[in-house]
Protein backbone atom coordinates (compact mmCIF):
# COMPACT_ATOMS: atom_id res chain seq x y z
CA UNK A 1 0.00 0.00 0.00
CA UNK A 2 1.06 3.42 -1.09
CA UNK A 3 0.63 6.16 1.44
CA UNK A 4 0.33 9.82 0.37
CA UNK A 5 -0.54 13.69 1.51
CA UNK A 6 -2.56 16.14 0.33
CA UNK A 7 -1.95 20.04 0.16
CA UNK A 8 -4.89 21.98 -0.36
CA UNK A 9 -5.62 25.47 1.16
CA UNK A 10 -9.04 24.82 1.08
CA UNK A 11 -10.58 22.69 4.21
CA UNK A 12 -13.85 21.39 1.90
CA UNK A 13 -11.21 20.05 -1.14
CA UNK A 14 -9.10 18.46 1.52
CA UNK A 15 -11.62 17.04 3.37
CA UNK A 16 -13.33 15.77 0.30
CA UNK A 17 -10.39 14.32 -1.55
CA UNK A 18 -9.93 12.75 1.67
CA UNK A 19 -12.91 10.70 1.89
CA UNK A 20 -12.64 9.48 -1.35
CA UNK A 21 -9.66 7.87 -1.17
CA UNK A 22 -10.86 6.33 2.01
CA UNK A 23 -14.33 5.28 0.65
CA UNK A 24 -12.64 3.56 -2.77
CA UNK A 25 -9.39 3.26 -2.50
CA UNK A 26 -8.04 2.42 1.37
CA UNK A 27 -6.85 -0.81 -0.03
CA UNK A 28 -4.59 0.87 -2.58
CA UNK A 29 -3.05 4.07 -0.66
CA UNK A 30 -3.31 5.78 3.12
CA UNK A 31 -3.55 9.07 3.71
CA UNK A 32 -1.24 10.07 5.91
CA UNK A 33 -1.83 13.70 6.91
CA UNK A 34 -3.17 16.98 4.97
CA UNK A 35 -1.39 20.20 5.01
CA UNK A 36 -3.09 23.93 4.16
CA UNK A 37 -0.26 25.19 2.79
CA UNK A 38 3.25 24.70 1.31
CA UNK A 39 5.26 25.18 4.33
CA UNK A 40 3.04 22.76 5.90
CA UNK A 41 3.27 20.30 3.64
CA UNK A 42 6.90 20.60 3.27
CA UNK A 43 7.13 19.50 7.23
CA UNK A 44 4.62 17.00 6.45
CA UNK A 45 6.65 15.36 4.03
CA UNK A 46 9.88 15.56 5.84
CA UNK A 47 8.36 13.57 8.68
CA UNK A 48 5.65 10.77 6.92
CA UNK A 49 8.17 10.55 3.68
CA UNK A 50 5.10 9.76 1.74
CA UNK A 51 4.84 7.79 -1.72
CA UNK A 52 2.55 10.13 -3.03
CA UNK A 53 1.77 14.11 -2.98
CA UNK A 54 -1.80 15.19 -3.75
CA UNK A 55 -1.09 18.95 -4.51
CA UNK A 56 -3.22 21.94 -5.57
CA UNK A 57 -2.15 24.02 -7.99
CA UNK A 58 -3.56 27.76 -6.74
CA UNK A 59 -2.89 28.65 -3.57
CA UNK A 60 -2.48 32.18 -1.81
CA UNK A 61 0.76 32.15 0.10
CA UNK A 62 3.02 30.17 -1.97
CA UNK A 63 2.21 28.54 -5.39
CA UNK A 64 1.82 24.68 -5.12
CA UNK A 65 4.65 24.17 -7.93
CA UNK A 66 6.59 26.34 -4.77
CA UNK A 67 6.89 22.93 -3.43
CA UNK A 68 9.69 21.94 -5.45
CA UNK A 69 12.15 24.95 -4.19
CA UNK A 70 12.09 22.91 -1.16
CA UNK A 71 13.09 19.45 -2.39
CA UNK A 72 16.40 19.26 -4.98
CA UNK A 73 15.57 16.25 -5.99
CA UNK A 74 12.14 14.81 -4.73
CA UNK A 75 11.47 11.21 -3.87
CA UNK A 76 7.81 11.60 -3.86
CA UNK A 77 5.58 10.90 -7.21
CA UNK A 78 2.93 14.21 -7.68
CA UNK A 79 -0.69 13.87 -8.53
CA UNK A 80 -1.55 17.92 -9.39
CA UNK A 81 -5.30 19.12 -8.12
CA UNK A 82 -6.60 22.07 -9.77
CA UNK A 83 -9.48 23.67 -10.73
CA UNK A 84 -7.95 25.96 -13.97
CA UNK A 85 -7.01 24.80 -17.00
CA UNK A 86 -4.25 27.59 -17.15
CA UNK A 87 -0.93 27.68 -18.25
CA UNK A 88 0.77 25.68 -15.96
CA UNK A 89 -1.31 22.54 -17.12
CA UNK A 90 0.54 22.60 -20.43
CA UNK A 91 4.00 22.60 -18.00
CA UNK A 92 2.68 19.66 -16.12
CA UNK A 93 1.61 17.41 -19.32
CA UNK A 94 5.11 18.59 -20.85
CA UNK A 95 6.67 16.90 -18.08
CA UNK A 96 4.57 13.88 -18.05
CA UNK A 97 3.36 14.75 -14.60
CA UNK A 98 -0.35 13.06 -13.61
CA UNK A 99 -3.24 16.01 -12.74
CA UNK A 100 -7.04 16.08 -12.02
CA UNK A 101 -9.43 18.76 -12.96
CA UNK A 102 -12.03 19.74 -9.81
CA UNK A 103 -14.30 19.02 -8.63
CA UNK A 104 -12.31 15.63 -8.48
CA UNK A 105 -14.23 12.06 -8.97
CA UNK A 106 -13.83 9.08 -7.90
CA UNK A 107 -12.92 7.51 -11.92
CA UNK A 108 -10.42 10.07 -12.61
CA UNK A 109 -8.63 9.28 -9.04
CA UNK A 110 -9.22 5.62 -10.06
CA UNK A 111 -7.15 6.00 -13.61
CA UNK A 112 -3.99 8.75 -11.68
CA UNK A 113 -3.59 5.67 -9.09
CA UNK A 114 -3.82 2.99 -11.18
CA UNK A 115 -0.83 5.45 -13.34
CA UNK A 116 1.28 5.51 -10.10
CA UNK A 117 0.99 2.07 -9.61
CA UNK A 118 2.05 1.15 -12.77
CA UNK A 119 5.56 3.17 -12.33
CA UNK A 120 8.14 0.83 -11.31
CA UNK A 121 10.54 3.38 -10.68
CA UNK A 122 9.01 6.47 -8.82
CA UNK A 123 11.89 7.92 -6.99
CA UNK A 124 13.24 8.32 -10.32
CA UNK A 125 11.31 9.67 -12.75
CA UNK A 126 9.53 11.77 -9.98
CA UNK A 127 13.08 13.41 -9.65
CA UNK A 128 13.61 13.34 -13.35
CA UNK A 129 9.47 14.85 -14.39
CA UNK A 130 9.93 17.55 -11.30
CA UNK A 131 13.17 18.43 -12.85
CA UNK A 132 11.55 19.29 -15.70
CA UNK A 133 8.82 20.91 -14.61
CA UNK A 134 10.85 23.68 -13.19
CA UNK A 135 12.59 24.02 -16.11
CA UNK A 136 9.91 24.59 -18.16
CA UNK A 137 8.18 26.57 -15.62
CA UNK A 138 11.41 28.72 -15.05
CA UNK A 139 11.45 30.16 -18.85
CA UNK A 140 9.77 33.74 -19.91
CA UNK A 141 7.90 31.92 -22.52
CA UNK A 142 4.34 30.11 -22.53
CA UNK A 143 6.81 28.19 -25.34
CA UNK A 144 8.12 25.07 -23.29
CA UNK A 145 11.74 23.92 -23.88
CA UNK A 146 11.57 20.22 -22.93
CA UNK A 147 9.25 17.61 -22.81
CA UNK A 148 9.42 13.97 -21.28
CA UNK A 149 8.48 10.71 -22.97
CA UNK A 150 7.52 8.29 -21.35
CA UNK A 151 9.04 5.00 -23.00
CA UNK A 152 9.83 1.13 -22.48
CA UNK A 153 13.10 2.00 -20.06
CA UNK A 154 11.41 4.58 -18.13
CA UNK A 155 11.41 8.20 -19.56
CA UNK A 156 13.43 10.41 -21.71
CA UNK A 157 13.98 13.99 -22.22
CA UNK A 158 14.14 15.52 -25.57
CA UNK A 159 14.11 19.85 -26.40
CA UNK A 160 10.52 20.23 -28.23
CA UNK A 161 12.92 22.40 -30.86
CA UNK A 162 14.56 19.23 -31.76
CA UNK A 163 11.82 16.92 -33.17
CA UNK A 164 11.61 16.70 -36.51
CA UNK A 165 8.47 14.39 -37.06
CA UNK A 166 6.00 11.70 -34.97
CA UNK A 167 4.68 8.48 -36.68
CA UNK A 168 2.33 6.26 -35.55
CA UNK A 169 3.07 2.71 -34.55
CA UNK A 170 0.10 1.33 -33.77
CA UNK A 171 -0.46 1.43 -29.99
CA UNK A 172 2.84 3.53 -29.60
CA UNK A 173 4.48 6.58 -31.54
CA UNK A 174 8.15 7.01 -32.77
CA UNK A 175 9.55 10.33 -32.39
CA UNK A 176 11.95 11.07 -35.12
CA UNK A 177 14.50 13.92 -33.60
CA UNK A 178 17.73 15.51 -35.20
CA UNK A 179 19.78 12.94 -33.62
CA UNK A 180 17.86 9.73 -32.77
CA UNK A 181 14.51 8.01 -32.81
CA UNK A 182 12.28 7.72 -29.59
CA UNK A 183 10.03 4.69 -29.57
CA UNK A 184 7.13 6.38 -26.93
CA UNK A 185 4.40 4.10 -25.52
CA UNK A 186 1.56 6.31 -26.17
CA UNK A 187 -0.32 6.70 -29.77
CA UNK A 188 0.04 9.33 -32.18
CA UNK A 189 -2.95 11.28 -30.54
CA UNK A 190 -0.85 11.99 -27.24
CA UNK A 191 1.67 13.53 -29.02
CA UNK A 192 -1.10 15.68 -31.04
CA UNK A 193 -2.43 17.01 -28.14
CA UNK A 194 0.40 17.77 -26.18
CA UNK A 195 2.79 19.63 -28.77
CA UNK A 196 2.11 23.08 -29.82
CA UNK A 197 -0.65 22.66 -32.79
CA UNK A 198 1.10 26.08 -34.03
CA UNK A 199 4.54 24.60 -34.66
CA UNK A 200 3.09 20.64 -35.10
CA UNK A 201 0.82 19.59 -38.21
CA UNK A 202 -1.39 16.61 -38.69
CA UNK A 203 -0.12 16.06 -42.32
CA UNK A 204 -1.51 12.36 -42.22
CA UNK A 205 -3.20 9.85 -40.12
CA UNK A 206 -0.02 8.56 -39.15
CA UNK A 207 2.59 11.99 -39.57
CA UNK A 208 2.55 14.51 -37.27
CA UNK A 209 5.06 17.16 -38.08
CA UNK A 210 7.39 20.52 -37.52
CA UNK A 211 6.67 23.20 -39.35
CA UNK A 212 10.28 24.45 -38.59
CA UNK A 213 11.64 21.52 -40.44
CA UNK A 214 10.00 21.32 -43.74
CA UNK A 215 11.86 22.38 -47.33
CA UNK A 216 9.70 21.74 -49.57
CA UNK A 217 6.40 20.30 -50.97
CA UNK A 218 5.95 17.73 -53.63
CA UNK A 219 3.40 16.86 -55.55
CA UNK A 220 5.18 14.10 -57.59
CA UNK A 221 4.58 10.88 -56.87
CA UNK A 222 1.61 12.31 -54.79
CA UNK A 223 1.88 15.00 -52.46
CA UNK A 224 4.69 14.61 -49.82
CA UNK A 225 6.50 16.90 -47.68
CA UNK A 226 10.59 16.97 -47.87
CA UNK A 227 12.31 17.76 -44.84
CA UNK A 228 15.70 19.36 -44.36
CA UNK A 229 17.42 16.56 -43.82
CA UNK A 230 16.06 15.29 -47.39
CA UNK A 231 13.40 12.63 -45.37
CA UNK A 232 9.72 12.43 -47.67
CA UNK A 233 6.65 11.56 -45.94
CA UNK A 234 3.12 11.69 -47.43
CA UNK A 235 0.32 13.83 -47.15
CA UNK A 236 -3.08 12.85 -47.09
CA UNK A 237 -5.63 13.34 -49.48
CA UNK A 238 -7.11 17.05 -48.33
CA UNK A 239 -4.34 17.73 -46.16
CA UNK A 240 -1.97 19.69 -48.72
CA UNK A 241 -4.04 22.97 -49.44
CA UNK A 242 -4.59 23.39 -45.56
CA UNK A 243 -0.93 23.02 -45.18
CA UNK A 244 -0.02 25.26 -47.88
CA UNK A 245 -2.25 27.78 -46.11
CA UNK A 246 -0.86 27.16 -42.52
CA UNK A 247 2.63 27.75 -44.06
CA UNK A 248 1.51 30.96 -45.34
Amino acid sequence: MRTCIIIDDELNARQSLQKLLQRYFSRRIEVVALAESVQEGVGLIKEFQPDVVFLDVEMPEENGLQLFSYFQKPTFAVIFTTAYEQYAISAIKYAALDYILKPINQIDLGEAITKLERKDQINKSASLQIETLLHNMNLDSEVYNKVIFPTSDGYELERVRNILYCKADKNYCEVHTVSAIILVTKPLKYMVNLLPEDTFFRIHKSYYVNQNYIKSLSRNNGDRVILDNGESLPIATGHYKDLVEKLS
